[in-house]
């Protein structure tokens, strides 16, 4: 399934989805830049079959209702309001009609030609199932540079060539729709997020090749307020953990990704180092800025790596804590 074949079909039918359970503890105003950035696409979002948002309750509906009028182009669908964003993903995918599912997030900004270049290998090549693009953190300052140094998303490569990767981000790939009904995102996992790493190693198992388009660009705000901060942070080290586990039964039958930049970060100590300096020498390449703000920046991404380790450390000890505490919390502030 790797092998890319030439095509010489129009371009398939797409659809996009997005989901507002990030809206539960970040900026509102994060939906609205997100819808102004697609709505710039040099690929007109009237060619998709749908343009659907999947809200699960954490929109005001005036805000929807406004957004709706401004864009004619979009669909809001009502889901219920425990709808998690892992559920809120796969049922888009059921609901829409077009042949490739374009996913994009709700506190994502988008270049201008990002859809056009995510959508340009499945037309070019009937093989190719899944593409990816690259997401890195949004922000230059004390805790821009810091949220760039230890948040998820990594710096943009600066690569022009499609490749395989190990894996994806949810807010920032295509799949052509058959397959992802047919290997769906597991949406019961016990993780807060990274249910896609886990889906991406079952489908490299399966045989599935995963392209990254990495000029197809997208940024990702970084959390919004101390306490989106305190638990973000903490939940990803819960999610190393689990990561760690999930993934036992798939360490012999996929192949190891070489790069620095895809190799999977839970997988060793000296691969995540590997990794953060990569990060570092990318930062400073595509923004001088960090430089003057790293000092700054240190005391809170030393913080973030704390708050990392001790979620990581609490999770072994107790795997279910930390993310049905935090559960709790957002049940009770609604």
């Amino acid at each position: 399934m790797s092998s890319v074949v030439p095509s010489t079909e129009k371009p398939p039918s797409f659809s996009l989805v997005l989901e507002t359970e990030n809206l539960a503890n970040a900026d509102l105003d994060g939906l609205a830049q997100s819808l102004a950035s697609l709505a710039q696409q040099d690929l007109s979002l009237t060619a998709a079959n749908e343009v659907l948002i999947v809200d699960s309750g954490n929109t005001p509906t005036p805000l929807l209702t406004a957004l709706c009028d401004r864009y004619p182009w979009l669909k809001v669908h009502q889901a219920p309001p425990e709808t998690g964003y892992y559920k809120a993903k796969m049922l888009g995918a059921a609901l829409v009609t077009g042949e490739i599912v374009v996913y994009c997030d709700s506190d994502c900004t988008y270049e201008s030609h990002w859809l056009r270049l995510l959508l340009q290998p499945f037309a070019a090549a009937r093989t190719i199932q899944i593409v990816a693009g690259e997401t890195t953190t949004r922000g230059v300052g004390f805790y821009g540079t810091a949220m760039a140094l230890t948040y998820i998303f990594p710096q943009y490569s600066g690569e022009s060539a499609l490749a395989p990767v190990a894996q994806y981000f949810l807010n920032n790939v295509a799949f052509r729709r058959e397959i992802l009904l047919k290997q769906p995102i597991p949406t019961a996992l016990p993780l807060y997020r990274g249910n896609c790493v886990i889906h991406a190693k079952g489908l490299q198992q399966q045989g599935y090749t995963i392209w990254r388009q990495p000029q197809a660009r997208a940024t990702h705000a970084p959390p919004s307020d101390l306490s989106h901060f305190f638990w973000r942070f903490l939940l990803i080290g819960h999610d190393y953990y689990w990561q760690q586990q999930l993934s036992i039964p798939y360490q012999k039958s996929i192949p190891t990704v070489s790069t620095a930049r895809d190799r999977d970060p839970t997988t060793s100590f000296k691969g995540k180092v590997e990794i953060f300096f990569d990060r570092i020498r990318k930062m400073v390449k595509y923004d001088r800025r960090h430089l003057l703000y790293f000092p700054f920046a240190v005391p809170v991404a030393t913080i973030s790596v704390l708050l990392i380790f001790v979620g990581y450390l609490i999770t072994t000890r107790r795997p279910d804590y930390l993310l049905n505490t935090y559960n709790r919390i957002l049940e009770g502030q609604e």
